[in-house]
């Protein structure tokens, strides 16, 4: 069912605009009902007409209704018989020559994906997964068709906010290439089955699918209909997970295999992107911590083997401070641009909500953010994750991370004209936001 109110600007006679202010969900037969739209509070879309109507057939509007808002929009566009831009324009070879050569590369740690991106049009999510699906032997072992299996890789990709200057198809493009160094490492590679590979590889690619570009309490304050949802608990997270459900049922990726296969692997990958909910930083590194100190950690069992990855998708998330700091830096001031507009940009402050943390441009700054944020989140779990997986690639990013810090440190000093380092915005932020979600059973 879709829910909407539809109005016109009478001094615009050739734009409609579109204002959703309910969700579209589709049913499937399992039971299981998938939120697929954007998400934003308030979302207006101007589409414009062409002279000619063409009276769309009942097939048509079936097939609009399983689309994304984002992908409805467009499939609109193309009913009417308007013109839509293409965005993925056919590269030259020199491009794809470049591409393909850093593809060769896409287990090292330092893997650019700003430039992969660039080198691919834009299409770093849907090249970069469709190559580690086959490099991992995932078509074959599944028996996969790659016609469905790129099909969904656009629809993922298609359905990130390219506006948003940080929760985009870049990042998810990110912490997929991430997460496949952290499959490499000795200790997984080894006991990993392609079923742990599948599921870490969707998981990462769909983390943070259809992200709105707000925290979630934004939209707790906001009223937003899936914080009512999901009862003001890991609210995006839970949005990510039915959204890539729904990607995965439109597919057809997996109908050949059984449903009780399909329906398993929904779960686990929901397992995988809640567990990415920062406000349940503390719950998971303390289970980290307590297996490390017993070592009781046994990758032939099949939970221990999940709550890893698990972990790994965590540090995934979050590894930009463990990045070369050209790499990182870029990272820092495309995640605090995105904070800056929530905080400052015609919303909290112009509706009087009250600046979120973090999210105020007259008083944060990106060094005093970073500092804070490596310091309270990033380098405890990565510590942890290096004990568990002490390689030459941890020392890496343990090494990154330090120098990274003492960067920020070095601006911050010259910001502020002294050798102070505080940060108590995330002092605040560790007491009065990470303990709210209940303990992990």
């Amino acid at each position: 069912q879709r829910r909407g109110a539809i109005s016109y600007d009478s001094s615009d006679q050739t734009a409609l605009y579109i204002r959703m202010l309910g969700d579209v969900r589709v049913r499937s037969r399992a039971g299981f009902e998938t939120e697929r739209r954007g998400s934003h509070p308030y979302i207006d879309f101007r589409i414009f007409h062409s002279n000619s109507e063409i009276e769309v057939s009942v097939s048509a509007r079936n097939v609009r209704r399983l689309l994304s808002f984002q992908r409805y929009l467009r499939s609109s566009r193309f009913f009417r018989g308007i013109t839509v831009p293409n965005s993925s324009n056919i590269l030259d070879d020199d491009y794809n020559g470049q591409a393909k050569c850093m593809l060769e590369k896409v287990g090292n740690w330092n893997f650019d994906i700003f430039l992969f991106d660039r080198l691919t049009n834009g299409n770093s999510l849907v090249s970069l997964t469709f190559h580690l699906f086959n490099l991992h032997g995932l078509i074959e072992h599944f028996q996969l068709d790659t016609m469905k299996l790129r099909r969904f890789l656009v629809m993922v990709q298609e359905d990130y906010h390219s506006q948003n200057p940080y929760h985009n198809a870049v990042h998810a493009a990110d912490v997929t290439q991430a997460m496949h160094c952290y499959l490499k490492e000795p200790k997984l590679s080894k006991s990993l089955t392609p079923w742990d590979v599948l599921l870490s590889l969707i998981a990462a690619a769909t983390h943070d699918l259809d992200h709105p570009g707000v925290n979630q309490p934004f939209l707790i304050k906001t009223n937003h209909y899936l914080a009512t949802l999901y009862k003001n608990t890991s609210v995006l997270e839970n949005h990510h997970w039915r959204s890539a459900v729904g990607l995965l049922r439109e597919s057809g990726l997996f109908a050949h295999m059984s449903l009780e296969n399909r329906q398993l692997m929904e779960s686990q990958i929901g397992d995988l992107i809640l567990a990415t909910d920062i406000s349940q930083q503390n719950e998971y590194l303390s289970m980290f911590r307590s297996h490390l100190d017993r070592g009781d950690l046994c990758l032939e069992n099949a939970n221990h083997r999940h709550f890893i990855l698990q972990m790994a998708l965590k540090c995934a998330d979050i590894c930009n401070p463990c990045r070369t700091w050209e790499l990182s830096k870029q990272w820092s001031e495309k995640v605090t641009e995105e904070f800056f507009h929530q905080g400052k940009s015609d919303i909290e402050k112009k509706y009087h909500l009250g600046v979120s943390p973090l999210c105020d441009r007259q008083t944060e700054t990106i060094a005093n953010i970073q500092i804070g944020f490596m310091t309270y989140l990033v380098e405890p779990l990565f510590g942890e994750w290096a004990r568990f997986s002490n390689t030459r690639l941890s020392q890496t990013m343990l090494g990154h991370l330090g120098l990274n810090k003492a960067s920020w440190k070095g601006v911050q000093r010259e910001q502020l004209g002294s050798g102070d380092d505080v940060d108590p915005t995330f002092e605040e932020m560790d007491s009065d936001i990470l303990p709210q979600e209940p303990r992990l059973s």
